[in-house]
């Protein structure tokens, strides 16, 4: 049996299809191919694909599985017999209409550059590799009047087998922070691309000083948050900074507290003022404010960076301000098993299986005080 080219029929709907947009009604889509629309946020960049969604089996109810590619979806350029692409018409990757390709914010595609807009999705098949096109022209019906000089992008990807898929379908089948793949299954293969996003921290800071200038500018944690998003990605520093002063003593937002001292410090830090941040640290474990649990964390912190002996006088200041209370004793532990006083860090940690809260945090200590005695310093 000869199968015809997916989108012929469809393709002299459109004079039909027309007039019944004219006259104000919707009917249902031509060839019952359904439309379908799927999406995915990358960072703060959202990708949607719109399309219609033909499935294998053939307007007459004939099964077409093992016709679809090469018979039904052309290898290569092509005439359909109508528009104006003439010979050299790619397959329009769906159903009826432009598949529609949208992206919010620039992107890559394969590596290759994409700015931000809309786009008709176009691909020419192959036995192997196939083209994806990316045109400027995403309004129009079909490939029917593709034309190569509204090309935007072209891309070059592998299509593989897969499991098989009835109704042609756009999954993201990979999704990661700064990236993600959608692939296009139909029949017994897939197509995928993968989107990259390359500055999607600068989006974020960009985003973040905009958000700044509404409501969430009225609040000190906005601005906290805003200043420890970019000290954790060590990116636009010296503004940050202004934002975590602001959340500490901004007119009518700033609040100071420990945390927001605490995000004050480390911004002074990172600019490389370190005598002020020492400063405005000291303030913050002083403060009113300043709970065990925070001061047992910053210590943590410390810790963490290797500054053993700041640590500990960090877990010694909890200890004077807040004495036998959780977790006190087991920062003490910690700290001092860090530095060698492995007794000192054993009795603490004793008196920590004390008031320890509920029994996970028994056990852990009742595994490090196993470890203190043979010598360990504590994890």
């Amino acid at each position: 049996m000869k199968y015809p080219v997916l989108g012929l029929a469809a393709g002299l709907l459109v004079i039909g299809a027309g007039r019944a947009h004219a006259q104000g009604v919707t009917l249902p889509p031509s060839g019952d191919n359904q439309k379908a629309s799927v999406s995915q946020w990358i960072g703060l960049v959202k990708v949607d694909i719109d399309y219609s969604s033909p499935d294998v089996t053939g307007p007459d109810g004939s099964d077409r599985t093992g016709h679809i590619y090469g018979e039904v979806v052309p290898y290569g350029l092509v005439n359909l017999g109508f528009g104006t692409c003439g010979d050299k018409c790619p397959w329009r990757a769906g159903a009826n209409e432009n598949t529609v390709f949208r992206v919010s914010h620039d992107v890559k595609i394969e590596g290759k550059k994409l700015p931000a807009g809309a786009y008709g999705l176009h691909m020419i098949p192959g036995e192997k590799r196939w083209t994806i096109i990316f045109s400027k022209n995403s309004t129009s019906w079909g490939s029917f009047f593709y034309d190569a000089k509204e090309d935007a992008l072209r891309v070059s990807v592998e299509a593989r087998p897969h499991a098989y898929t009835h109704w042609l379908t756009y999954e993201f089948i990979d999704r990661q922070p700064a990236k993600a793949t959608v692939a296009l299954r139909w029949e017994n293969l897939e197509v995928p691309m993968t989107i990259s996003v390359d500055n999607l921290t600068e989006l974020y800071v960009a985003n973040l000083r905009n958000e700044l200038r509404s409501a969430p500018g009225f609040d000190h944690q906005a601005w906290r948050n805003a200043a420890e998003y970019c000290l954790t990605n060590k990116t636009n520093l010296k503004e940050a900074l202004t934002w975590a002063k602001t959340a500490v003593d901004g007119p009518y937002v700033g609040q100071e507290s420990f945390e927001t001292l605490k995000t004050w410090s480390a911004l002074l830090a990172a600019n490389g003022k370190k005598d002020e941040a020492d400063k405005v640290i000291a303030r913050a474990l002083a403060h009113p404010t300043a709970t065990p649990i925070q001061i047992h964390t910053y210590g943590r912190e410390l810790l963490a960076r290797g500054e053993k002996e700041a640590a500990v006088a960090v877990f010694e200041a909890n200890a004077k301000k807040h004495p036998d209370t959780w977790p006190v004793n087991l920062g003490l532990a910690r700290g001092y098993s860090t530095v060698g006083r492995m007794q000192d860090a054993l009795r603490h940690a004793e008196l920590a299986l004390k008031n320890a809260p509920d029994e996970p945090n028994r056990k852990n200590i009742e595994k490090m005080i196993e470890g203190l005695k043979a010598g360990k310093p504590a994890p």
